[in-house]
């Protein structure tokens, strides 16, 4: 179990942000990939698309892992009409915060890395290791107040704008 992770997420100002986005999520097998087409979109809207395969792959991992973990198959579902997902993208200058919001209160388990070698053929148990691995820090908090459940954020850093060199150079 991991305590919940705040460190390497610099304060965000969330009225500051420069643009936002979100999209609800039902629980079902297509749920990944409308988390990676929203993705896609949103990248291409904020002309970030070059950062996309990054971002995109911890996308699909934090999702499958709310989908699989958060919403377990015995569970009752709630009955309320809101999806039980929810991805959130923020963008300030500088940086991408990518975060997914569940309703489990239970934290995220990573697994040791030595113990993912050990076993090539495992099917699963390597999403976390890959949001570390892809995204400039990660980490959860536990949400407060009438939300219940946990957010699981990946922060990416970018060259602002004026950074970048023009497209075709």
């Amino acid at each position: 179990m991991l305590e919940p992770l705040r460190q390497g997420l610099p304060p965000l100002n969330l009225a500051a942000a420069s643009d936002a986005a979100s999209c609800a999520l039902h629980a079902r097998y297509e749920a990944v990939r409308e988390a990676r087409q929203f993705t896609r979109a949103t990248l291409d809207q904020w002309h970030m698309g070059d950062r996309f395969d990054d971002v995109c792959l911890v996308v699909s991992e934090l999702v499958t892992n709310a989908l699989r973990h958060a919403l377990p198959s015995g569970a009752p579902r709630p009955s309320t009409p809101e999806p039980p997902v929810r991805l959130h993208l923020m963008r300030w200058t500088g940086r991408l915060v990518c975060a997914v919001r569940d309703p489990s209160d239970d934290s995220p388990v990573t697994r040791d890395p030595e113990d993912l070698s050990d076993d090539c053929s495992a099917e699963s148990g390597r999403g976390l290791f890959l949001v570390d691995s892809f995204s400039d820090s990660w980490g959860w908090h536990p949400l407060a107040g009438a939300l219940s459940g946990k957010v699981v954020w990946a922060l990416f850093r970018h060259p602002s704008t004026a950074d970048r060199p023009a497209p075709g150079l």
